[in-house]
């Protein structure tokens, strides 16, 4: 006899488990955002009011107490300044007063604004009639107006305190409500969770018993014949065909690996390719304006013999930097040589010619080991020279405290290749560790920080498209050597 459960599908059941766990997620999600939405007006209300109230009512009482005593200081010296410092601050606080009239305010503080209003208006002409008296001299009548003066000042002082209090009670009654707010969002976030983990819980029991359950049992029938008549349930059903499955995992499994490697580096060709059309407006437009800069500069300027040859460098370099940016454009693709005969010899001198301020700055020495130049070879020189700038400034910055590189070339005979040349850099750095030797020519794989990990693979794919090899060897207590081997007979 089929059970309740029976009648469904496995399929439906997950879905159905599924559905309902993201309606809760959805709902949950929904009213979080409706009650964010409303302490988020909630507390625009209270900074848009009441805040502005308080400080405004800060502002009056500051305002008021700045005024005190520069009657008093006008009577002792008589120096009519004091009079000016006063008309300011009565202009402050008249502009705060007619702020605080602006604002929204409940009976309570209408009636403080208006008794402040009719409070400091016969403070102000108070005030004004001592003055008039001390400017004529009458110094006794103009002190006895000033007892009054001095009450109008308190009694206004008091207002102000209290407007002041009103708006503070307001702000703690709003903090009580937001309070009230948070409290009932968490309440209904906890209810969310509780039932999601439910659901949670009852998908992963249909999953363990109805799912993982038959699959180990489908592991104990594939040494069995297959058969038997056809089931409505999925897994059943899946019993049955998994012996051809099984046969068929070795193979699949070899080619998955091998198309593995495939697609991640594909992937990251597709990553390398957006990532330079990007570049490619960002950099290169201004490196062209630069150039068509220095070409009107170098024909307009006077320049010295040592001037002239900065500027050959800057324009070189400038140069250099394009072409780096095109061999990054065509990462993907092999890059196109610009093949020269030259010898390898002459373009690692000016790559050390290049560097020689930046090897000076951290203090790390070359030592040169050649008996004689290297043959002529066909090679594209500013690509050689790029691939060179790389590894030395790799060793510089693994050598913090300074070092020694030592390049070495000679000429060497290696079957199948025939006649070859090779230059070695070696440094005393602290070496490449061994669980990650084997991953440094990978696209985008780097230890710095800021480093794009395309520099050692764009060099090697250099080197590869010159048909020559880039090999790597580190020993365990320090120094890395970098071996560039390039055939004489040169790229067919």
């Amino acid at each position: 006899m089929m059970t309740l459960v029976d009648r469904f599908s496995l399929r439906s059941r997950i879905f159905s488990i599924l559905t309902a766990l993201l309606c809760i997620i959805l709902a949950g999600g929904f009213v979080l955002v409706w009650y964010t939405y409303k302490m988020e007006q909630f507390l625009t209300s209270i900074i848009d009011e009441n805040v502005t109230a308080y400080q405004t009512a800060e502002a009056l009482e500051s305002s008021l107490v700045n005024q005190k005593g520069f009657v008093s200081y006008y009577f002792l010296d008589g120096n009519p300044d004091w009079l000016k410092r006063l008309g300011a601050y009565r202009q402050i606080f008249s502009e705060r007063f007619k702020e605080a009239q602006a604002l929204p305010k409940g009976v309570v503080e209408e009636q403080i604004i208006d008794q402040l209003g009719s409070e400091y208006t016969l403070y102000i002409t108070s005030k004004d009639q001592v003055i008039r008296h001390y400017k004529v001299g009458e110094y006794d009548a103009g002190a006895k107006i000033h007892q009054d003066v001095r009450n109008h000042f308190f009694n206004i002082l008091d207002l102000c305190r209290k407007y002041k209090a009103t708006q503070l009670k307001k702000i703690m009654r709003a903090k009580d409500e937001s309070r009230t707010y948070a409290t009932k969002l968490r309440h209904i976030a906890l209810v969310g969770e509780l039932v999601s983990f439910l659901l949670g819980m009852l998908l992963v029991f249909v999953l363990i018993h109805q799912v993982l359950g038959p699959i180990k049992r489908l592991a104990k029938e594939a040494n069995r014949a297959g058969g038997g008549k056809k089931s409505a349930n999925e897994v059943k059903a899946l019993s049955r065909n998994v012996r051809g499955l099984i046969e068929n995992a070795t193979h699949a499994d070899i080619e998955i690996e091998q198309s593995r490697e495939h697609l991640l580096q594909a992937e990251k060709m597709v990553m390398v390719g957006k990532l330079a059309a990007g570049m490619a407006h960002s950099i290169r437009n201004p490196l062209t304006s630069v150039k068509m800069r220095l070409f009107s500069l170098s024909r307009s300027l006077k320049l010295s013999l040592l001037q002239q040859e900065d500027f050959q460098v800057i324009s070189e370099e400038v140069g250099h930097i394009d072409t780096i940016v095109q061999n990054f454009l065509e990462f993907s693709r092999p890059p196109k040589l610009n093949i020269q005969q030259i010898s390898p010899s002459a373009v690692v001198d000016q790559t050390i010619q290049l560097l020689e301020h930046r090897l000076k700055s951290v203090d790390v020495k070359i030592e040169i080991n050649r008996k004689q130049l290297l043959p002529k070879i066909p090679v594209d020189p500013d690509q050689l020279k790029e691939v060179l700038v790389n590894l030395l400034v790799n060793a510089c910055e693994s050598m913090a405290k300074g070092g020694m590189i030592s390049i070495h070339e000679k000429e060497t005979f290696t079957q199948p290749w025939g006649r070859m040349i090779e230059i070695r850099l070696a440094d005393n750095g602290p070496g490449i560790p061994e669980s990650i030797r084997n991953k440094i020519f990978d696209p985008f794989f780097t230890t710095k920080e800021e480093g794009s990990g395309l520099g050692l693979s764009i060099a090697q794919r250099i080197i590869e498209e010159h048909k020559g090899r880039l090999d790597v060897s580190s020993k365990q207590d320090g120094g890395t050597i970098f071996s560039i081997t390039l055939p004489i007979k040169g790229v067919s």
